[in-house]
C-alpha cells in the first residue's frame, strides 16, 4: 500500500481507552493547546504554547536523520543521537586496521571528523502545516486508480512548490486514514560527519542479549556534526564547508532527573498501528508477524554462519545483522505482548462499541454504514495481498538484483516528465539513488550475497504457483546463481553507477544477467503495483470516511485524539518511573556498578578497561546522582515512543537536555498497536553517564566545552 496516502492511519481507528492516560499519545505540535492543562498538571514548567511553535526552542533544535531522531546540542551544528543510529557510518568508515565499530571514534579536531555513510542527512524541522483541502481537490468524487492518481498529482504539486525553496526537503503525509494531510518542511543538510561515538562496549553494551530488556546498562549515544557551505547554504561534502549554525540548541541540564520527574521526548516516530481494525490486528498477529519472525531468525543465522571467522565480512554485514536481529526480537515481543494483554480481543470489543454507536443512530448509520462495509471488504483483500507480497519479497534479498531493479525502474521513469514520475524516482531523488548504489560497496561480498540469496530462494520456491513471480521463475529456469554472479559487472561500484541514467534501450540490449533479470520481471512488478494503487485509492476513500465517524465518536466522549505515528514531528510526555513485573521491582535507574557486574571482558559484555577501572575506583566526580549516591547509566519512563524515536532527546520540565531515548522493554513493544500504562516503559541513556563517559573515559573535553559543559 502506498504510504503517502495512508501513512500513520492505514485503517480505521478503534475506540480509545475509557480515559487516556497522560503518558499516552504522540502529539502533533498543533495539538498543544488541547492538552496544555494536562501537561501543566503533569509537571511542565514551560509555557505549553512554546511546544507548539516550530519557530521557537525547543522544537527548533529537534532534527531528523531520516530514520532516527536527533537534536542540536551546540551552536556549531553538533548533533546528538543514538549510537545505533550512527552504526552504518561507523561500519562504512571501518576496516580491520581501523575498527571504529568496535573501538569507537573521536575526532580530535573539526578537520578529523569523517564523512558519514553515503545518503546520511540531517533534516531541520521548519514547518508542519495542514494541506487537506489542497490534497483533496478534484479527488472527492473519484475512486480506485483515478482517486489514487489525483491524490498523487496533488501531493507532487505541493511538494514541488515547497521545494522551490533552496535545500528544502518536503513531504505530504496522511493522518487519520487520509482524513487529514499535512506538509512537513525541513532544511536538508547534505554534509554530515561522524564526530564521536564511544566503543561498542559502551554504545552497544549488552548487545542483542540485553536488547529490549531491563535492567539495561547501555551508553547508546553518539554525535554527528552538520556542515554547510561557507555562505551558509546546504552543500554536499567539501573540505572548505563549515559547521552549520542552528537557530537553537538544547541546553544541558545542570541537574539530572530523579524518580517521579516530568520529562518530554521530541522526535520523529516512524510507524504505529493503533488505528488498525481488529481484522487487521488478527492478520498481523496470526499470519504476517509469525512469518516475518521466522524469516528474520533464519536470515540472521545465515549471516552469522557465512561471515564466521572473517573479520572483513563481519564488518561489512554488521549493520545489516544488527537491523535484522533488532527487528526479529521486536516481533517476538509484539507477539508475546499481544498475548499478555489479549490485544485482539480488546481490539474487537472496542471496535464493536464504536460500530454500535454508529448503528444506534439512523443518521450515522446512513452516513457511515456503507463506508464501514466497504472498508471491511478492502481490508480482507489487502491482508491476503500483503502476505503474498511478503513471501514474494524473498527474491529481492539479493543486493545486485535489487540494484538492477532500481536502475531499470529509474530508466523507465526518466522517460516521463519529472512531475509524472513515481515518488523516489524524480530528480529530487537522484542523490539518494546514487548513494544507495554506492553503499553496496561497503556492505557486499559476492560469495556471502550469493549464499544469502540462495537461502532466500529456497523459501520462495515452496510457494504456491499463484503466489510466485512467473517472469522470475521463467528467467531462472535452468540457470545457476553462480553463473549470474560470475557474469555480472554490477558488483563494481563504478560500473553500477554507470547504469544510472542510461536509456531503457540499453538495458534491453544488455548481456549482464542481473540487468536482464530486472528487465524480465519489470512488467509483472508494474502490473502488481497498478493493482495496489487502485486498491489504495479505494482504501483511502473508505477509511477517511470512517475516520470522520471515529473523530466524531471521540468528540462525543470529550476526548482529544492523536494520529498514528507516520514519521512526522511529535512530542510525548510522562514521568521517570519504574514498575513491578511478576514479583520483581524495576527501579527506574541503573547504575555504573551494574556495568562491572555484567562485564565479562568478551562478546557483548566487554566494557573498555578504562571505564571498568574508573567505576571500581568510584571516580564519578560531579556526575553522581545525589539520590542514588552513584553514577546513573539508564532510566525508565512512561513516555510513548516507537521506531524512529531512536535518538530522540529527552527534556526535563524546563526544556533542558537530560538524555536520549533509545529503546523500550520487550513486553511493551505491543504499544505499536495499543498503549498500556501498566507495561509500557521507555529506556533512556542518562545525560550524566554520557557526560562522564565523554569526560573521564574518552577525553572528549573539546565537545563538552562546545556544549557549554565544564569538564570535571
Amino acid at each position: 500500500m502506498k504510504k503517502f496516502l495512508l501513512a500513520g492511519a492505514s485503517a480505521l481507528i478503534i475506540c480509545a481507552p475509557a480515559a487516556l492516560m497522560a503518558e499516552e499519545g504522540m502529539w502533533l505540535p498543533s495539538q498543544t493547546g488541547a492538552i496544555a492543562e494536562d501537561m501543566k498538571a503533569a509537571g511542565l514548567e514551560l509555557d505549553a504554547a512554546t511546544l507548539g511553535d516550530l519557530q521557537r526552542p525547543p522544537l527548533t533544535a529537534i532534527a531528523s536523520l531520516g530514520g532516527c531522531s536527533a537534536a542540536f546540542l551546540s551552536p556549531q551544528g553538533l548533533v546528538a543521537t543514538n549510537h545505533h543510529c550512527v552504526a552504518g557510518s561507523l561500519q562504512y568508515n571501518s576496516s580491520p586496521e581501523n575498527d571504529y565499530l568496535t573501538n569507537g571514534f573521536l575526532a580530535a579536531t573539526l578537520a578529523d571528523e569523517l564523512p558519514a555513510a553515503p545518503g546520511s542527512r540531517v533534516y531541520v524541522i521548519e514547518d508542519l502545516r495542514d494541506v487537506t483541502t489542497a490534497m483533496m481537490k478534484g479527488a472527492d468524487r473519484l475512486e480506485g486508480r483515478a482517486r489514487y492518481d489525483r491524490l498523487q498529482a496533488n501531493r507532487t504539486a505541493l511538494i514541488e512548490a515547497c521545494e522551490r525553496q533552496a535545500n528544502r526537503r518536503c513531504d505530504v503525509r496522511a493522518y487519520f486514514g487520509g482524513q487529514q494531510y499535512w506538509l512537513q518542511q525541513q532544511l536538508e543538510i547534505k554534509d554530515v560527519r561522524l564526530t564521536y561515538a564511544p566503543a561498542a562496549g559502551v554504545g552497544n553494551f549488552g548487545g542483542e542479549k540485553d536488547n529490549w530488556m531491563w535492567p539495561r546498562h547501555t551508553g547508546d549515544f553518539a554525535f554527528y556534526r552538520a556542515y554547510v557551505a561557507p555562505d551558509g547554504s546546504s552543500a554536499t561534502y567539501a573540505q572548505d564547508n563549515v559547521p552549520f549554525q542552528p537557530k537553537a540548541w538544547l541546553p544541558i541540564a545542570s541537574d539530572g532527573v530523579k524518580e517521579g520527574d516530568f520529562i518530554m521526548v521530541a522526535g520523529f516516530p516512524g510507524t504505529t498501528e493503533r488505528l488498525r481494525t481488529a481484522d487487521e490486528a488478527r492478520f498481523y498477529y496470526e499470519e504476517l508477524y509469525p512469518y516475518q519472525q521466522r524469516m528474520l531468525t533464519e536470515y540472521g543465522d545465515q549471516i552469522e554462519a557465512l561471515t564466521e571467522g572473517d573479520q572483513a565480512a563481519q564488518i561489512a554485514y554488521a549493520a545489516t545483522l544488527q537491523g535484522v536481529e533488532n527487528y526479529e526480537k521486536k516481533i517476538a515481543g509484539q507477539l508475546a505482548g499481544a498475548d499478555a494483554i489479549s490485544l485482539i480481543d480488546r481490539k474487537q470489543a472496542e471496535e464493536s462499541a464504536f460500530r454500535a454507536w454508529i448503528a444506534a443512530d439512523p443518521g450515522r448509520a446512513a452516513q457511515y454504514g456503507a463506508a464501514l462495509a466497504e472498508l471491511d471488504a478492502l481490508v480482507a483483500s489487502n491482508n491476503a495481498e500483503a502476505l503474498a507480497d511478503a513471501r514474494r519479497a524473498m527474491i529481492r534479498r539479493g543486493q545486485l538484483y535489487s540494484a538492477a531493479r532500481l536502475l531499470y525502474r529509474w530508466a523507465n521513469e526518466q522517460a516521463r516528465p519529472d512531475k509524472s514520475r513515481e515518488p523516489g524516482y524524480q530528480e529530487r531523488d537522484r542523490t539518494f539513488a546514487t548513494q544507495s548504489l554506492q553503499r553496496i560497496e561497503r556492505r557486499y561480498m559476492p560469495e556471502i550475497d550469493r549464499g544469502l540469496w540462495e537461502a532466500a530462494l529456497e523459501d520462495y520456491r515452496v510457494l504456491d504457483a499463484e503466489d510466485r513471480v512467473k517472469s522470475f521463475d521463467a528467467f531462472m529456469e535452468g540457470r545457476e546463481l553462480a553463473e549470474l554472479y560470475a557474469a555480472t559487472e554490477l558488483g563494481d561500484t563504478a560500473k553500477r553507477l554507470e547504469w544510472l541514467g542510461k536509456p531503457v534501450a540499453d538495458f534491453k540490449a544488455s548481456d549482464d544477467p542481473f540487468i536482464q533479470l530486472a528487465v524480465a520481471t519489470h512488467d509483472e512488478a508494474m502490473a502488481r503495483e497498478a493493482a495496489d494503487k487502485a486498491r489504495s485509492g479505494d482504501l483511502q476513500k473508505a477509511r477517511s470516511t470512517v475516520m470522520e465517524a471515529r473523530l466524531a465518536y471521540a468528540a462525543s466522549q470529550g476526548k482529544t485524539m492523536y494520529p498514528d505515528a507516520n514519521g512526522s514531528l511529535r512530542f510525548t510526555y510522562g514521568k521517570v518511573t519504574g514498575k513491578a513485573v511478576d514479583g520483581q521491582i524495576w527501579t527506574p535507574f541503573t547504575t555504573a556498578e551494574g556495568i562491572v557486574a555484567k562485564h565479562t571482558g568478551r562478546g557483548e559484555f566487554d566494557a573498555p578497561d578504562t571505564m571498568i577501572e574508573l567505576i571500581k575506583a568510584k571516580d564519578y566526580g560531579r556526575y553522581v546522582a545525589p539520590e542514588l549516591g552513584t553514577l546513573p547509566v539508564d532510566f525508565l519512563s512512561t513516555v510513548d515512543i516507537t521506531n524512529g524515536n531512536s535518538g530522540s532527546s529527552t527534556l526535563n520540565a524546563r526544556g533542558e537536555f537530560v538524555g536520549l531515548a533509545f529503546d523500550g522493554t520487550i513486553e511493551g513493544v505491543v504499544a505499536d498497536w495499543m498503549y498500556n500504562p501498566a507495561i509500557n516503559r521507555t529506556i533512556h541513556v542518562d545525560s550524566r553517564f554520557m557526560l562522564w563517559t565523554m569526560d573521564k573515559v574518552d577525553g572528549a573535553q573539546r565537545l563538552l566545552a562546545e556544549m557549554g559543559v565544564a569538564a570535571d
